[in-house]
């Protein structure tokens, strides 16, 4: 009989398939028979603005002297049709997060750092709080298709409308709201029983196509007499059509966020695998601005993924006026800080990939309805830390731009970039690094 005892064995080795988080995830569906919720944006690994390099100047291109020639970062936003565009000192906004989702604290600090910096923030589903309102010079307040919370006298104290047609982490799907974040504050705003779950609608009511879109912006501008910029957000699915159908309806602004976009709470399986990234969606966009010669005369803002100073000044670079940021802005508030690990461990997790923001017991005191732990986040220093934050990526953008030889961050263009991957090249329509080659360039998407 052979003995099999001293026969070495292989070592045991994980399916690239069937991974360790995959089989996890069909044994918790198994057990519990419900697909899994969470908030934030795709995790998984996209083509992203990491793949792209700018190439400074050299003997070819003549830079600019650090901090001592001027590299202006203004812009102004709404300048179609609107009586009063909104001036930005920098072109980085805080993109549309709910009172509700977030607390009020947040949503205060979130007011506090972008008025800081002179730049706008934006409400959400759940309409507006005096919070917000108090502490931010530049507001931009959300219609959505739930409606809930929609105040006329509201659209006529903000300084913007955007229309919210869909979202990064879930074009063509709405959003939630689980019962235990939904307060009597939250449910009086929404018009929502108490405690009660609340699923928000994926269409308008009262609209069904770029037609009708039209006739409620008219509607939107008559209401606020022409003086404010309309946006329209579009979730990032074909921003080529969405962008041109936006433009048609008589947008100011169109808003375009890519699959790495955050949301409070919704299917995990939504986030991961609807949507396109917002490397693939900006080009996109650009151009069919310039078909129909708007653009710059219609503002891009690009949303999705942005952290750093670098993918701001790429995302400008293909196009956009403006980012906007929001999974970042609560980072820099202190979302996910390692300071809450005891706490992040006892609720199954760890600091760095705390999603569950629906079940509203964030230990930061930002994605909770929960008294005691709202007043853990001072909305002053938060506020603050905010305002640092968005002066980071300000003066990195800036750094990128006077390395180009740019006076302005919307001088840098397409010109200015090259690619690492073929797939980065031949969505950003940048040649691949040390080539002249762009894949797909013959103008088709």
């Amino acid at each position: 009989m052979t003995d099999h005892s001293n026969i070495p064995r292989t070592t045991p080795r994980y399916s690239s398939t069937f991974d360790e988080y995959t089989m996890s995830e069909i044994r918790r569906a198994a057990a519990t028979g419900i697909y899994d919720i969470r908030g934030g944006g795709a995790k998984r690994k996209v083509p992203h603005f990491d793949d792209l390099l700018f190439l400074g100047a050299s003997m070819s291109r003549y830079p600019l002297e650090g901090y001592r020639e001027k590299c202006s970062t203004e812009v102004v936003l709404g300048t179609r049709f609107a009586k009063k565009p909104i001036e930005l000192k920098i072109p980085i906004t805080i993109a549309g997060m709910s009172f509700g989702s977030l607390s009020a604290n947040a949503k205060e600090a979130l007011g506090r750092g972008a008025s800081a910096m002179g730049t706008s923030t934006t409400t959400g589903d759940g309409g507006m709080t005096n919070e917000e309102r108090g502490h931010s010079t530049k507001l931009v307040y959300q219609y959505l298709p739930s409606r809930y919370g929609m105040n006329p006298d509201d659209l006529k104290r903000a300084d913007a409308i955007e229309v919210v047609v869909g979202q990064g982490a879930k074009p063509g799907g709405g959003g939630m709201l689980l019962g235990q974040k939904i307060t009597e504050r939250v449910a009086k705003m929404r018009t929502l029983p108490v405690g009660i779950d609340q699923r928000s609608a994926c269409r308008h009511p009262d609209w069904t196509g770029p037609d009708d879109l039209e006739i409620k912006i008219e509607e939107l501008r008559e209401i606020t007499d022409w003086e404010k910029p309309i946006y329209v957000k579009v979730g990032a699915a074909r921003p080529y059509y969405d962008t041109a159908l936006a433009v048609k309806s008589g947008a100011d602004v169109v808003v375009v966020d890519g699959m790495q976009g955050g949301t409070a709470a919704t299917q995990e399986v939504f986030i991961e695998n609807v949507g396109i990234p917002t490397l693939a969606a900006v080009r996109q966009a650009v151009k069919a601005l310039q078909d129909l010669g708007m653009h710059r005369k219609v503002q891009l803002i690009v949303s999705g993924g942005i952290r750093n100073g670098a993918d701001v000044a790429k995302a400008l670079a293909l196009g956009a006026d403006a980012v906007a940021i929001g999974t970042a802005a609560l980072v820099a508030l202190g979302d996910n800080d390692p300071h809450h690990q005891a706490e992040y461990e006892a609720l199954g997790t760890t600091a760095g990939a705390y999603d569950d923001w629906h079940e509203g017991r964030d230990p930061a005191g930002i994605t909770t309805q929960d008294p005691a732990l709202m007043a853990r986040l001072d909305p002053v220093a938060a506020g603050r830390r905010l305002a640092n934050y968005l002066a980071v990526l300000t003066l990195e953008a800036q750094t990128i731009a006077r390395a180009c030889g740019k006076s302005h961050v919307h001088n840098l263009e397409p010109e200015d970039l090259v690619a690492l991957t073929i797939e980065a090249a031949a969505m950003a329509n940048v040649p691949l690094a040390g080539t002249n080659w762009i894949p797909g360039s013959n103008g088709n998407f």
